[in-house]
């Protein structure tokens, strides 16, 4: 049933599963807050504080209910999440179903009704958020796969919106997606908005495709035309809008005399090695950690690299501890750590540092500018960001970034090593091939990539999406 637009709404929404704050009560029960990383929160706060503008989401812990608060020029609203909501959408349905289904199925999905009946729930619940809060005619943006059913919900409710929504991890091919038993609800779900952006072109292409497999409705190219029953059809686009980081704001850090000492002293803290491998990630099983420090293990045991003369430092932050499948990603992690510092490492030099840690942007910048080689190795992942960081700190123009083809990066930093992860043999052959690379085809193909990156940088990816989801024309009745 739709509802009026309010009269004090906002002119643009975004609706995303956090905050651009996390939450807490203090003893005596008052809201408390401080600003989240992340490149979501980075990329839309300029936005937010020229447009006047709400953010939806959750706080951050359960059960917590709060009325909506101003920070910055930009109001956040609030959406409650009980404990139940937390386990079934969150943790069960989005991160048990969802991640594993859309990152190839390298962890099996777990399917269960419940868990879809709470992600229907708390999407409806986002939407109504949203509906709420916006101007009649505004711009709503969503993000993210936490969130496929609310441009549907949201178009019900409000009709004179544009819509535009952004899938941040992959988009499956059909004969993946169709695993899913509520398949055409999600589809249906996405098809609520105007604008659908992915990370890549070939992940737009499998929308498309899967829904000329599931509907009934007429693709041509990038655009289907959905029939709402209304004099008018209406067309929804699904393009790719490849995210990427405050670039300049990473290099100026990287530039800083403080960051450079700090990268001097991480190389003598580690022993001055020849050669610095570097991996940074979320601990998770779509980043490839096994497969990367295996495939170091074997060039130490074959003699390709010196042991005593390299140090692969490999930060793993902690990530959704209570799951099952990264408990034991952790444990195999440790073990395969273990044995190589055990079998290659001598008193005072282990060949691999594993931090099971965080740092603070300073310290990732002094770590990308001690390494001579960054590791990104994704099974499967949307972009990967951090090969974007890496690229943004060398200004020496020194360095050389080994690329999984399977990132959303690789379509773009032409100029970093390509390798297929599942081919340990010729991912060795590529750490080695860049280990020894030559300074000056090494200056050659960090200049292209920095080109790249300082360019196309995140204020440049939310201005390109938002003005196609703004030429989308507006009436009383429908977008």
């Amino acid at each position: 049933m739709p509802i009026d637009a309010p009269r004090d709404g906002q002119d643009l929404v975004v609706v995303a599963n956090r905050l651009p704050v996390d939450v807490t009560l203090d003893e005596a029960g008052e809201p408390s807050w401080t600003r989240s990383p992340g490149g979501l929160v980075t990329a839309l706060a300029p936005v937010m504080s020229r447009t006047k503008g709400a953010w939806v989401g959750w706080g951050g812990s359960p059960g917590l209910e709060l009325e909506p608060f101003d920070v910055d020029g930009t109001e956040l609203v609030p959406v409650m999440l009980t404990d139940t909501d937390v386990e079934r959408y969150y943790e069960g349905f989005s991160n048990d179903t969802l991640w594993p289904l859309y990152h190839d199925v390298i962890a099996p999905p777990q399917f269960h009704r419940q868990w879809w009946d709470a992600y229907q729930r708390v999407n409806e619940r986002f939407a109504q958020a949203a509906a709420a809060n916006a101007a009649h005619g505004a711009t709503v943006w969503v993000h993210d796969y936490q969130l496929q059913l609310v441009p549907a919900f949201l178009r019900a409710l409000r009709p004179d919106l544009r819509i535009g929504y952004f899938h941040h991890i992959p988009f499956p091919p059909l004969e993946i997606f169709a695993q899913l038993p509520w398949r055409k609800q999600v589809v249906e779900g996405l098809l609520g908005a105007d604008l659908i952006g992915f990370q890549r072109g070939g992940d737009a292409a499998n929308f498309v495709r899967i829904v000329r497999r599931l509907t009934d409705l007429t693709t041509r190219g990038q655009m289907i035309t959905v029939d709402e029953g209304t004099p008018s059809q209406r067309h929804v686009r699904a393009q790719a809008f490849p995210i990427s980081i405050d670039s300049h704001a990473f290099d100026q850090l990287a530039r800083t005399q403080a960051v450079q000492e700090r990268a001097l002293e991480i190389r003598r803290e580690l022993g001055d090695p020849e050669y610095l491998l570097l991996g940074v990630d979320r601990l998770d099983y779509t980043k490839g950690i096994r497969h990367r420090i295996k495939a170091y293990g074997e060039l130490l045991e074959d003699g390709r690299l010196s042991a005593t003369q390299t140090t692969l430092v490999q930060v793993a932050s902690p990530s959704r501890e209570n799951v099952g499948a990264y408990q034991q990603l952790r444990d195999d992690v440790e073990l395969l750590v273990g044995r190589i510092n055990g079998d290659h490492g001598q008193v005072g030099h282990a060949p691999v540092q594993y931090l099971h840690q965080s740092f603070p942007m300073e310290e990732m910048a002094a770590l990308y500018l001690a390494a001579d080689v960054m590791l990104v190795t994704a099974l499967r992942d949307g972009m990967n960001l951090v090969a974007k960081e890496y690229v943004a700190a060398r200004s020496d123009e020194r360095g050389c970034l080994v690329l999984s083809e399977f990132t959303g990066a690789a379509d773009e930093l032409v100029g970093s090593v390509l390798v297929n992860p599942h081919d340990i043999s010729g991912m060795k052959d590529a750490i080695t091939y860049a280990v020894h690379l030559d300074p000056r085809e090494a200056r050659k193909r960090m200049r292209r990539l920095r080109r790249r990156v300082l360019t196309h940088d995140v204020a440049a990816w939310s201005g390109q999406f938002l003005s196609a989801l703004t030429a989308v024309p507006v009436r009383d009745g429908h977008a």
